[in-house]
């Protein structure tokens, strides 16, 4: 049978604000870390084959699961055949008071002005439900 490598979680001393930035510097990699770190639980790898209502290939997903977690925003456990994965907040926040906070914030104010953009685009050409071009 064959073991699995244990996966990398950096020491919380090991986190810098670097890599934090670095990690959520990817469209599709902030909006997964804003999605495990609004919930109350684990999320399964696999409730993100679909962000920002784009299909992402599974390869893509574990490399960018794999950057936050080795950024040290999340942490990665194997249950089975499934990775389940928690946020770091609590923890990158005694490092870094409020940082994970802040970017939490203007994240959700980008994408509601995204939002709100597209919607007035889309009323503003006559179209329902399709995409400004």
């Amino acid at each position: 049978m064959k073991t699995m490598r244990p996966l990398f979680h950096p020491s919380v001393e090991d986190v810098t604000v670097e890599g934090i930035l670095h990690a959520l510097s990817d469209p599709v990699r902030v909006a997964i870390f804003t999605d495990i770190a609004n919930s109350n639980c684990s999320q399964n790898c696999t409730n993100f084959v679909n962000v920002s209502e784009r299909p992402i290939p599974k390869s893509t997903l574990s490399q960018h699961f794999k950057a936050l977690r080795e950024a040290g925003l999340i942490r990665g456990e194997r249950r089975g055949v499934e990775m389940q994965n928690t946020s770091r907040c609590t923890e990158i926040d005694q490092r870094f008071p409020g940082l994970i906070a802040a970017i939490l914030n203007a994240h959700n104010i980008q994408s509601r002005d995204k939002f709100q953009s597209s919607s007035n685009n889309r009323r503003k050409s006559g179209k329902r439900g399709t995409r400004a071009r």
